[in-house]
């Protein structure tokens, strides 16, 4: 191509099929120092030539042959910028990452360079003896950084953005930063989705599910459940279905569900969840969100009941007047996960340790008792979509067939640019380089002899 596009930080390859995704065609060249990472891309985009080296050691002026370099996208790792760090040393090696992209820029000048971040890079500042940020000093660094790329003829601005306002089921907000050095004026482009549904509603996360797996039971597990995990779910149950009044319901089937996160401090009344009907929340290198189902059936309001020691009271022509409700138990100390009824209670300490939970819940209009909660992990296939990754991108396997387990899929996912955002800007800035449609990620079969190839 006459115009290069380079991908700096590729990863597992999420701005480059935004980008293919805006443009039609892949990125000429992708770096990154973890060989996981290119493999993952070099499966999904075999026409690149990809570069597994340090990014401040690589020589791009080598490769690029003094062609004219377009647009190149640069997300630096944000780990030692990010509050997710809480109060624990940064690591200065991952905070000076933006410095190689000066360097490169200096070398190549591309016309275009769109960066992404955290958004608290924009406190980059020095670090103490500790490797705590300095407070009185936090953004000198990246002022004198926006500096240095202006010092080169670019032209600066910068936002942050919230992937749900542009189609992406994911509320992950990031810094992106726009230089240019073309002479043409840097374009942000209007939200197209928001929470108010204006123009559009969000998107659902829970439109990208696959309902077909509910989970298993959180009782009875051979290995029974965190207390705190236990309590996430008693707590999202209340909110995200008992106090709910339009509570997520699976069509076609007695169920109602909401998601839970298995990280952080458990807190009082704390659910570490949301809802299916709002987009998921930052999808990070852990596979931290679970799946919880409830079960229920209807609850009819007729008559007081009956003990379950007298004969059944009439029988109606009406089927489902008759339920049985199956209460169970939670206990509120050490790994207990709660019991059923029908089982002798647990060891009874000096201490009010049991607790009844109420399982009636009112779902438009209409009782319904609980039955029984699944839980199962949001497998990386789901968080893919959510994430704004095509449906046929390859995360599963390299381009050898070897397959990738669960751990580095979604560390890959994690760690990616959200699609949707890279196409909605470089279709945006750079939409002058379109040349196509992106076609599906190629088929890659293995041929008798061996060898890879790609149709």
């Amino acid at each position: 191509m006459r115009d290069l596009i380079i991908d700096c930080f590729a990863g597992g390859g999420g701005a480059s099929v935004g980008i293919e995704m805006a443009l039609g065609r892949q990125v000429d060249i992708a770096i990154n120092h973890d060989e996981q990472a290119i493999r993952m891309h070099k499966t999904n985009h075999p026409g690149t030539l990809h570069l597994t080296e340090d990014i401040f050691k690589v020589d791009l002026e080598k490769y690029v042959k003094g062609q004219h370099v377009a647009l190149m996208w640069a997300s630096p790792d944000c780990t030692s910028h990010s509050k997710a760090k809480g109060g624990q040393p940064r690591k200065q090696g991952l905070r000076i990452l933006p410095w190689a992209v000066y360097k490169h820029a200096k070398a190549i000048l591309p016309d275009v360079i769109i960066m992404e971040n955290v958004e608290e890079i924009q406190q980059w500042g020095p670090l103490d003896e500790s490797g705590k940020p300095i407070p009185e000093k936090k953004g000198e660094d990246y002022r004198r950084f926006i500096s240095a790329m202006q010092s080169l003829g670019y032209d600066f601005d910068s936002r942050e953005l919230v992937a749900a306002d542009y189609g992406a089921p994911t509320t992950r907000k990031r810094w992106y930063a726009i230089f240019r050095r073309d002479g043409r004026r840097i374009v942000w482009p209007e939200p197209t989705h928001s929470k108010t549904g204006i123009p559009k509603p969000w998107k659902e996360c829970g439109d990208y599910i696959d309902w077909s797996d509910l989970g298993k039971s959180i009782f009875d597990r051979p290995k029974p459940l965190a207390d705190a995990t236990m309590k996430r779910i008693a707590n999202g149950y209340v909110k995200y279905i008992v106090n709910n009044h339009n509570p997520y319901m699976i069509s076609n089937k007695a169920a109602v569900g909401f998601l839970i996160q298995y990280h952080g401090e458990q807190k009082a009344g704390d659910s570490r969840g949301q809802l299916l009907t709002e987009p998921i929340k930052t999808i990070d290198t852990s596979n931290r969100y679970g799946l919880v189902t409830a079960f229920v059936t209807k609850f009819y309001k007729t008559g007081i009941g009956q003990g379950c020691d007298k004969p059944l009271h009439t029988i109606t022509t009406s089927p489902g007047h008759f339920g049985l409700i199956s209460a169970f138990l939670i206990k509120y100390y050490g790994t207990g996960c709660g019991q059923e009824l029908s089982y002798p209670l647990g060891t009874i300490t000096t201490k009010d340790r049991f607790g009844l939970v109420n399982l009636i819940t009112d779902i438009n209009g209409e009782k319904y008792i609980l039955k029984d909660i699944y839980l199962r992990m949001l497998n990386p296939e789901e968080l893919k979509v959510m994430q704004g990754f095509p449906r046929d991108y390859i995360i599963n396997r390299d381009y050898n067939w070897k397959k990738y387990p669960i751990c580095e899929q979604v560390k890959r996912i994690g760690n990616s640019v959200v699609p949707i955002m890279a196409e909605t800007l470089v279709k945006a800035n750079c939409g002058y380089l379109k040349v196509g449609e992106r076609q599906p990620a190629p088929m890659i079969y293995q041929q008798q002899n061996g060898q890879v190839a790609f149709g």
